[in-house]
């Protein structure tokens, strides 16, 4: 069962601010935020310079009417990185992992596997893709309190 969907704003270096400017002017809780640098160690992960670990990796604003926009930074280089255009996804959070392989199994029919499924540290099961239509999907697995209110 899908649990959750909801959009999600890319920026280039300004997410933090952004984040900080719809909280004011929607009225809404930032429940979590989490930066670059606070990314467990992994060997495949880059080196990152000091201004990207103070980047925004992922944060959730929750609007009055309990709706969410996600928001991070891409500070990446090439064809992944960030331009205006590539700066909005759409996150379904599914219940299972089944579920979660079968959505993106069909999102990636004639697309392209930017982030092909795997256990990340936020969930058992997500994955990147863009469609056939050009629309980018992030599909991942809930986990108990990934939506909790940051303190």
């Amino acid at each position: 069962m899908l649990i959750d969907s909801y959009p999600y704003l890319t920026f280039n270096g300004k997410a933090e601010e952004a984040l900080n400017f719809y909280a004011t002017v929607l009225k809404a809780d930032i429940l979590d935020s989490s930066k670059f640098k606070d990314m467990p160690p992994h060997p495949d992960n880059p080196v990152l310079s000091d201004e990207v670990q103070n980047m925004l990796m992922n944060a959730t604003l929750q609007l009055t009417n309990g709706s969410y926009l996600m928001f991070s930074d891409n500070p990446f280089e090439g064809g992944q990185g960030y331009k205006q255009g590539n700066n909005v996804s759409v996150t379904l959070v599914y219940e299972t992992a089944e579920e979660t392989r079968e959505v993106f199994d069909q999102l990636k029919v004639n697309g392209k596997i930017v982030m092909p499924l795997e256990e990340t540290f936020w969930s058992p099961l997500y994955g990147n893709v863009i469609d056939q239509f050009g629309i980018e999907w992030q599909i991942s697995t809930f986990v108990p309190g990934m939506m909790d209110k940051a303190e």
